[in-house]
């Protein structure tokens, strides 16, 4: 009930995702389009690496994913550190306790770290800017962790 309906074109989605992000909370489409949109939407982030994403039926059971998938281009390339950003992935988890287990309180303190971790400085590579320390994908998941 806290979800307002529109309908929208796919095309005009994708401008006004681009416009205005801040106007969608949850965007509904099938997976071609939704595959699009959400790639689009992590350029807006930063990253692909940011984006958590869930498939979720009426009786709340889902299916929870960052919007990258597993990432197997960028596995295992350890050359002093790993490279994928697992954000999206811990983001995932969240939005699972939120809308399959309600567990509300959990999930906010999953967001709520993942945001004082960002606003500490810390960056996995995909989103550095030259500000701030780069970390690889395990001292991330820890500092995210010991954050919690």
């Amino acid at each position: 009930p806290e979800v307002e309906l529109s309908y929208m074109y796919v095309d005009n989605a994708a401008m006004q995702l681009v416009k205005d992000p801040s106007q969608f909370d949850v965007i509904v489409t099938n997976n071609i389009f939704g595959d699009i949109i959400s790639d689009e939407a992590s350029m807006i982030t930063g990253s692909i690496g940011m984006l958590p994403s869930a498939s979720v039926r009426g009786d709340d059971f889902g299916m929870y994913e960052p919007i990258h998938g597993s990432a197997p281009d960028i596995a295992g390339q350890n050359v002093g550190m790993d490279i994928a950003n697992p954000l999206a992935t811990i983001l995932s988890v969240a939005m699972m306790l939120r809308y399959s287990f309600k567990l509300e309180e959990e999930a906010k303190a999953i967001e709520t770290a993942v945001t004082n971790v960002l606003n500490a400085g810390y960056r996995t590579k995909d989103i550095y800017n030259g500000v701030g320390e780069v970390v690889g994908t395990k001292e991330m998941g820890d500092l995210i962790a010991k954050e919690i």
